[in-house]
């Protein structure tokens, strides 16, 4: 039987919290000169895999969208969620459509920023370890015992859940690929609610928006659009839920996925630590295949 891989679940929450980004294989800023003192204690840019040429430019930054990032840096913990170096996290992963519910996945996902990512998945079809380490990686399917390099399309998987990550838009990554932020306006969020929404757009034309509640100003939603592989562009939306204080640090332990209005995953979190050691050898492809152990 053939052995599924899923993007990371650390993507779709915080950078992670990239990167579980690549879960939903498909899934975590300083501001202005405006900007509280604590939202200019980090400014970490992602590696130049996580760019493209020409993805320098300087960004035009819209002070309103700013004050709004501002906010929710605060609400998600101010220097302590700035100070987040590292996630290491364990939940379930759930891949849906509407005839049926897929088993859940149990995974570990090791997560260093700014880009580097190991995520183990264990389950009844599925038992792999995926590492993205910028623009390279590796693969290892248990249950084939094959070792192989990531390939091209998986590496524009991290990048996208760079790019679509909570931590991309609170940290400023997006800084360094030279996106423009702006100012969307507000949009309901359910009765007698609405979020504030702001956008990110990329030299190369890619955007994203993200959603902003308005009464505690945590993030909410990310917006965007993916190409299938028939080439159609469809919508694709992460929804943040179920907000738990770790540390002084606010995070997710729900994010659900949506492409073209349905609902097409679930990763569900039960443990999340923050800065907790990870070692570099986690991250380097082995040599031997019986030294990986997870």
């Amino acid at each position: 039987m053939e052995t599924r891989f899923f993007t990371s679940p650390a993507r779709t929450r915080l950078a992670p919290l990239v990167a579980l980004a690549a879960l939903f294989a498909f899934a975590t800023f300083p501001a202005a000169s405006a900007a509280p003192q604590e939202t200019k204690q980090t400014t970490d840019a992602p590696s130049a895999s996580t760019q493209k040429a020409g993805d320098k430019r300087p960004a035009n930054v819209d002070e309103k969208a700013l004050a709004i990032i501002d906010r929710a840096v605060r609400a998600m913990g101010g220097s302590a969620y700035l100070g987040v170096r590292s996630v290491v996290s364990h939940g379930y992963f759930s891949q849906m459509s509407e005839a049926m519910r897929g088993l859940p996945v149990a995974f570990h996902d090791y997560m260093v920023f700014p880009d580097r990512e190991r995520t183990e998945f264990k389950g009844d079809q599925t038992r792999s370890v995926q590492v993205n380490t910028g623009d390279t990686g590796w693969i290892y399917d248990a249950r084939a015992k094959k070792l192989s390099d990531i390939r091209p399309e998986q590496v524009e998987d991290f990048r996208l859940a760079m790019r679509t990550s909570i931590d991309n838009i609170l940290r400023g990554w997006w800084r360094a690929g030279g996106a423009s932020l702006k100012y969307v306006g507000r949009r309901e969020a359910g009765v007698g609610r609405h979020n504030e929404v702001v956008g990110l757009t990329y030299p190369d034309g890619f955007s994203v928006e993200f959603e902003f509640d308005t009464v505690e100003g945590l993030p909410a939603k990310a917006v965007y659009k993916k190409q299938n592989a028939e080439g159609d562009l469809l919508d694709e939306e992460d929804r943040y839920a179920q907000f738990q204080t770790i540390g002084g640090v606010q995070t997710p332990f729900i994010v659900d996925h949506f492409r073209a209005g349905t609902q097409s995953s679930r990763v569900n979190y039960d443990s999340v630590e923050f800065n907790t050691p990870v070692p570099d050898s986690l991250f380097t492809k082995p040599s031997d295949i019986k030294t990986i152990k997870f």
